[in-house]
């Protein structure tokens, strides 16, 4: 199948800070996250690497695990990320996602900062 982009950008990137008095927000399951996902349609096995951009600071390269053909992948980017396990701090990001083969990507963010619980997913600009 020779379906999906190479090049995946995902400009609004946003991890809500958690609330240390808040003992509801202290479960991984309910506090605020947002999930990468990547689907390899392919036939050959892809190694993601994403770069991360910040508003204050220079951007991060981080590699993922290899991605088998017709498998799908689900990174938090609330939790350590990549072969490095590095975290993302809390606020605004984006992530820029290249392979070396077509994949298709697609952030999913769970906001509840406001009283109605939100979650929705949002597919990423295919760049190439």
């Amino acid at each position: 199948m020779n379906i999906g982009h190479k090049v995946w950008v995902f400009p609004d990137g946003d991890l809500p800070p958690l609330d240390p008095y808040d003992p509801a927000l202290k479960n991984s399951e309910t506090h605020g996250h947002e999930s990468l996902v990547i689907l390899n349609p392919g036939e050959k096995e892809v190694r993601p690497v994403l770069t991360i951009y910040f508003s204050d600071q220079e951007p991060w390269r981080v590699a993922l695990a290899a991605i088998a053909p017709r498998r799908v992948a689900c990174y938090r980017t609330d939790e350590p990320l990549g072969l490095e396990k590095v975290n993302i701090p809390p606020g605004q990001y984006a992530l820029v996602v290249e392979c070396e083969h077509p994949v298709i990507a697609q952030i999913g963010r769970m906001d509840i900062r406001q009283p109605n619980l939100a979650y929705y997913t949002v597919m990423g600009f295919p760049a190439a």
